[in-house]
């Protein structure tokens, strides 16, 4: 899985911001690693050096094989806490998205095989 990281110059500020994200995206998708061929991080502060409310956003656009992009966007006063939030959000997307009934799938019995 590829993973890409983009921010704006506001962001970057904080030491480390980008190994943190991914590390923190990587850990949260990993059961999904081998059916994603690309992840992208959008991180930027709306308002710049002033301070408000859930002025940061985290934008995270999983890429899954043959499929269509599935992205997911969120808010926060912290940059490590939206993209926290928005990997969780993507998270229960892919889980939907790839089906849930991968994950009780059972052997046919022995006696009803065809």
């Amino acid at each position: 899985m590829q993973f890409q990281f983009n921010s704006n110059s506001s962001v970057m500020g904080t030491e480390n911001v980008a190994e943190r994200i991914e590390e923190m995206v990587r850990q949260k998708l990993a059961r999904y690693e081998e059916r994603l061929t690309r992840v992208e991080v959008h991180v930027a502060d709306e308002n710049g050096s002033k301070h408000g409310a859930d002025d940061k956003h985290c934008t995270i656009e999983a890429r899954p094989r043959g499929g269509k992009p599935i992205g997911v966007t969120e808010k926060a006063a912290k940059v490590d806490d939206a993209a926290r939030k928005a990997a969780n959000t993507l998270a229960q997307r892919l889980e939907r998205h790839f089906g849930k009934g991968e994950k009780h799938r059972h052997e046919p019995r022995p006696d009803k095989v065809l």
